[in-house]
């Protein structure tokens, strides 16, 4: 097994000391169990989606049409 440090603030500190007191188990092995499922949970690489990456970018920019798709204006063409 590797070793690595991190650097918590110490209220975080302070609960993770108390966590592992009352499991009566190491601070090592409550980060090591807390990261595994917190790794479990997450979605598979690549599952987000367009929207997930950008969503912070929606609406964001001014002066387009307000609706493209039903627009026949702007579908004109398209597609040939």
């Amino acid at each position: 097994m590797r070793t690595i440090s991190l650097k918590l603030p110490d209220d975080l500190l302070v609960r993770l000391d108390s966590e592992a007191k009352a499991r009566r188990v190491t601070k090592s092995w409550l980060v090591r169990d807390s990261l595994e499922k917190a790794l479990r949970e997450q979605s598979p690489a690549g599952a987000a989606s367009c929207y997930d990456l950008a969503r912070d970018l929606a609406g964001t920019v001014k002066g387009l049409p307000e609706n493209l798709a039903d627009n026949p204006e702007y579908m004109e063409g398209f597609g040939q």
